[in-house]
């Protein structure tokens, strides 16, 4: 890949619309009744982002959203709203084509939940951490004898806070029911585990495992929806099926782990901003990015 033909988007902006918040990766603005998220280039690692994007990441990641999304709308409605149904649309996309092209979507205007809703089909990252030391994830018991890359009994719910800055920490399920209420928690445990085991399916017959992921969900008009991405390899632990090595420390990955792994074998100390990525780290994610996109949708 010739990094020089493609324009890499780091900052976003749109003249004459207001701008909300800005994510690691995803910039939001409002359109009155609805939003636009724009999903950007830039790339972060334990809590920091790097100083180089990588070329198509953020429309990679968008598509992929939008593939699970239309995928999973049978077992819980989301928030995407088809743009063409908003008049000021089109005048906004025309002047802004190449920046929204692919990469923005415009949603509803909801009230998302304040938890993240974690799901964990394989052992390892910090499930694996906490197991090591309590032969528990969040609480939940599993079985002795289980390593990184080990299959769970069945897929398990772990929530997780939603922090503004900084780390998401895992949190017990009744922890969570106190954040949300108890009837909300459910539902969402349901849910969760529900798209979970279908997406696992669907990603397997690919060829994919799909070790964990995370949800996030918002109430919009009274109603439990969908929301931000889902299950992108920013948010969710791809690996190839036929590489799957049980018990070995490292599995290869089609996610940002390669990112995480190439931080630790700098110098880098985790307090400061992060080192550049090698141009052909950048290549080699931007393919794999491709690659797992192709895959599920095919």
């Amino acid at each position: 890949m010739d990094l020089e033909k493609f324009e890499v988007y780091t900052e976003i902006e749109i003249p004459g619309l207001r701008h909300i918040k800005s994510g690691k990766v995803r910039e939001i603005f409002d359109l009155g009744d609805h939003l636009l998220m724009v999903a950007s280039d830039r790339v972060s690692a334990f809590d920091y982002i790097i100083p180089n994007g990588v070329p198509r990441k953020g429309e990679i990641l968008t598509q992929i959203s939008n593939f699970w999304f239309k995928h999973l709308e049978s077992i819980v409605p989301n928030h995407l709203v088809d743009p063409g149904d908003l008049p000021q649309y089109e005048e906004l996309f025309s002047n802004n084509a190449a920046l929204l092209n692919g990469r923005s979507i415009v949603v509803k205007k909801c009230e998302p939940l304040a938890i993240e809703c974690v799901v964990r089909g394989y052992l390892t990252g910090s499930g694996l951490s906490d197991y090591k030391k309590t032969g528990t994830i969040c609480g939940l018991e599993l079985p002795q004898g289980l390593g990184n890359g080990s299959r769970l009994p069945e897929p398990v719910f772990t929530p997780a806070t939603k922090a503004e800055e900084g780390h998401d920490e895992n949190i017990s399920f009744d922890q969570a029911k106190e954040i949300v209420g108890p009837e909300l928690a459910e539902r969402v445990k349901d849910l969760s585990l529900k798209l979970y085991s279908a997406a696992h399916d669907h990603a397997l017959s690919k060829g994919i495992i799909i070790a964990d992921t995370k949800f996030e969900f918002g109430i919009y008009n009274g109603e439990l929806i969908l929301i931000d991405e889902v299950i992108t390899p920013d948010s969710s632990r791809f690996w190839p099926a036929q590489c799957l090595m049980e018990g070995a420390p490292i599995q290869y990955s089609f996610d940002k782990q390669i990112v995480r792994n190439y931080l630790l074998s700098t110098d880098w100390n985790k307090n400061s901003e992060p080192p550049p990525l090698p141009e052909k780290l950048v290549v080699n994610l931007s393919s794999i990015y491709q690659f797992v996109f192709k895959l599920l949708a095919s």
